[in-house]
């Protein structure tokens, strides 16, 4: 098994997710957030199931192949970039209403997987296996992230600003969870994830 290391270090891990901190936030649109979003938690529902027809696919071109169909992997980039747009609206981490698009640039969140040129056949079988511990520590990192949010809620409305030792926890906590989901569900790089919220 290769060791992950360059000049000067570990890699990166191939998944990327930042959230561009608000210095204001509005104390009306708090109230209406969720309301607003549905639009694209219905389409985002709907392209979901999409994504899982395409890991079907894709788990048996990887097991025959060892390569993960371009064009299905971009396409499953592109719906987690959209989600990852709208949940930062949601999350209360943004005002700006997100783009009915995936395309890059033009929201204040940054999403993007590393393709893999090649992935390790066998991994897929297991791989759900060897997530378990961080799925174990996200469980409790998520509620957590949710009563933070809450919190945050108030601060917001009270303030018009995100705390921001809360807001770098929310969107740890966010970056960890599509790290483990790209790792071990879709399928998109064979680097383990580490236990860390940046």
């Amino acid at each position: 098994m290769a060791v992950d290391t360059a000049v000067g270090g570990p890699l990166e891990f191939p998944l990327r997710y930042e959230v561009e901190y608000p210095e204001q936030l509005s104390r009306l649109l708090i109230f209406v957030k969720w309301l607003l979003a549905i639009p694209h938690l219905l389409i985002l529902y709907a392209l979901g199931t999409v994504v899982q027809a395409i890991w079907v696919i894709a788990f048996f071109a990887v097991l025959f192949t060892t390569k993960y169909p371009r064009s299905l992997f971009d396409f499953v980039v592109n719906v987690y970039r959209w989600q990852a747009n709208a949940y930062a609206y949601v999350g209360l981490m943004r005002d700006e209403y997100p783009p009915f698009s995936w395309d890059r640039n033009l929201y204040p969140v940054t999403f993007e997987i590393d393709y893999p040129e090649n992935v390790n056949r066998w991994l897929p079988l297991i791989k759900w296996l060897m997530a378990i511990p961080h799925l174990i520590v996200l469980i409790f990192l998520a509620l957590a992230a949710f009563v933070l949010v809450v919190v945050a809620w108030f601060a917001i409305l009270i303030t018009g600003r995100y705390p921001r030792w809360i807001f770098d926890f929310v969107v740890g906590v966010g970056r960890w969870g599509l790290r483990v989901n790209a790792y071990a569900f879709l399928l998109v790089t064979d680097r383990y994830p580490p236990f860390s919220l940046s």
